[in-house]
């Protein structure tokens, strides 16, 4: 592995570590809600095991998509179109691996981790409004890269 390789790396790792640790600040809001409101939390060894594999499997991914973005010398948050369409990775599954890694994976996992109800419906709400800014996003995509993207979209989903 390359220094260049190994930078890249570490700056994903270190990119979505932030993103894990949102999750989990997001989910300990959802505990405090809860306590507030009177909402009853919940724990279990399976719902704990399937916490760990969702955060764990949703930072992977994340650092695996955002390894692609840097090296393609691209940023994982811009508020501008970007330069390239990246197809291959974890872009070969899912037109967003970025958001299914954070916004369903970690978000859920770390809801689940906290047995926080508030916390899973906080999640599963904010969904569809993700949804709908993946789908502007996705507008400024065919505009810049048409035909490239036409094809791309039949071939790979939104999401899984």
């Amino acid at each position: 592995m390359t220094d260049a390789s190994l930078a890249i790396l570490l700056k994903g790792v270190l990119h979505n570590i932030g993103v894990v640790l949102v999750g989990l600040a997001l989910a300990y809001l959802g505990t405090m809600v809860d306590s507030i409101l009177g909402v009853p939390g919940f724990a279990s060894p399976f719902v704990t095991a399937a916490a760990v594999l969702l955060l764990a499997l949703g930072f992977l991914l994340r650092v695996w998509a955002a390894v692609y973005f840097y090296g393609h010398k691209m940023r994982v948050i811009s508020l501008r179109p970007q330069s390239t369409l990246i197809t291959s990775g974890p872009y070969r599954f899912s037109r967003n691996p970025l958001y299914l890694g954070g916004n369903v994976f970690i978000f859920f996992g770390a809801a689940l981790l906290l047995g926080s109800p508030t916390a899973l419906f906080a999640t599963a709400v904010h969904l569809p409004l993700i949804d709908r800014f993946i789908r502007r996003e996705e507008e400024q995509l065919e505009g810049r890269f048409g035909e490239d993207w036409q094809s791309y979209k039949k071939r790979v989903r939104r999401w899984l």
